[in-house]
């Protein structure tokens, strides 16, 4: 199936790793030009080597989360390639912890990471997608906004503010050709859920949740809008 993608530009930020990465190679397969950021150098260098076998990539040394790096990003974009498309918004999570053990400092540093970060980003980017009359916004977030976790009490709460933000953000958009979704991964195979220790039974292939990602932001999937999709092997157990 054709995405109808080719050509377009994607911004995929925290890309040098892990299910970022994953999406960025997606869509670089399927013709996007591709601007990735992350934090680590070396990291950031091999995803860039990987991509450019594949597209044309920008990659960006930032840390998506700083309050001014959003703007930062699409800036780049928009100078290198002259347009702006898509954006994967992605964060590295918070630490583990129960409801009534985080702190102050670490659930306000989950709320700036992995709700205002994305929120961020689309703000940013909505000018440049009303400009072509089309966009595509996915926001990678864990199958916690559906089923809590109890020892990710953090995460839970920034996740699951961004599902509702996203949802009403949705319907202001899609009448402009703009379409807003989130991708829900459950365990993957990647660097994070081996360091909190998730690493045991079957596990999703990082490369198959990027084309699930790559599909959200596809010409096909403009009717597919204000979603939540579980990316997690049937492990989510409620029907909503």
């Amino acid at each position: 199936m054709d995405l109808g993608i080719a050509g377009r530009v994607a911004l995929v930020t925290a890309a040098s790793k892990g299910l970022g990465r994953a999406s960025a190679v997606a869509m670089a397969q399927e013709g996007a030009k591709v601007v990735i950021c992350a934090r680590g150098a070396e990291a950031l260098a091999d995803a860039e080597a990987e991509l450019s076998a594949l597209t044309e990539v920008l990659a960006v040394p930032d840390d998506v989360t700083e309050p001014e790096a959003p703007a930062r990003l699409v800036q780049a974009a928009v100078l290198r390639f002259g347009r702006l498309d898509i954006v994967v918004a992605n964060a590295g999570g918070p630490p583990p912890g129960r409801a009534l053990e985080v702190s102050d400092e670490v659930l306000e540093a989950a709320v700036q990471a992995n709700l205002l970060t994305s929120i961020r980003l689309v703000r940013e980017a909505v000018p440049h997608f009303r400009e072509r009359g089309w966009g595509r916004v996915c926001l990678i977030t864990s199958v916690t906004v559906r089923q809590p976790s109890p020892v990710l009490a953090a995460s839970n709460t920034a996740r699951t503010g961004l599902w509702a933000w996203a949802k009403t953000a949705a319907d202001d958009l899609f009448d402009e050709g703009v379409t807003v979704n989130l991708a829900c991964p459950g365990i993957h195979d990647t660097d994070r859920v081996r360091q909190l220790g998730h690493a045991a039974g079957r596990m999703g292939d990082p490369a198959d949740f990027g084309k699930v990602v790559a599909f959200l932001c596809s010409e096909p999937a403009g009717f597919v809008s204000g979603v939540a999709l579980g990316v997690d092997g049937a492990s989510v157990a409620g029907l909503l």
